[in-house]
């Protein structure tokens, strides 16, 4: 007998993936215009509190959901 892993009910929208996505993908391009310019796209002083600000916002939003992910599963 086939078993679905995949619950019968219909499945919310979780942020916390898309919201990490942009985050990162945000950050990469950044990475990326300052290999291939000649000079600094973005400050060290600047990049860091960015990169760690970023961070703490993808977190906030994964605990903030953590409830709706459970109940994903």
């Amino acid at each position: 007998m086939w078993m679905s892993t995949v619950s019968d009910e219909r499945r919310g929208f979780d942020p916390s993936g898309p919201v990490a996505g942009v985050f990162f993908l945000a950050l990469a391009g950044v990475f990326l215009a300052d290999g291939l310019s000649g000079g600094r796209v973005v400050a060290t002083a600047v990049m860091v509190p960015v990169v760690l600000i970023g961070l703490g916002v993808v977190g906030t939003v994964r605990v903030l959901t953590r409830g709706r992910r459970r109940r994903l599963r």
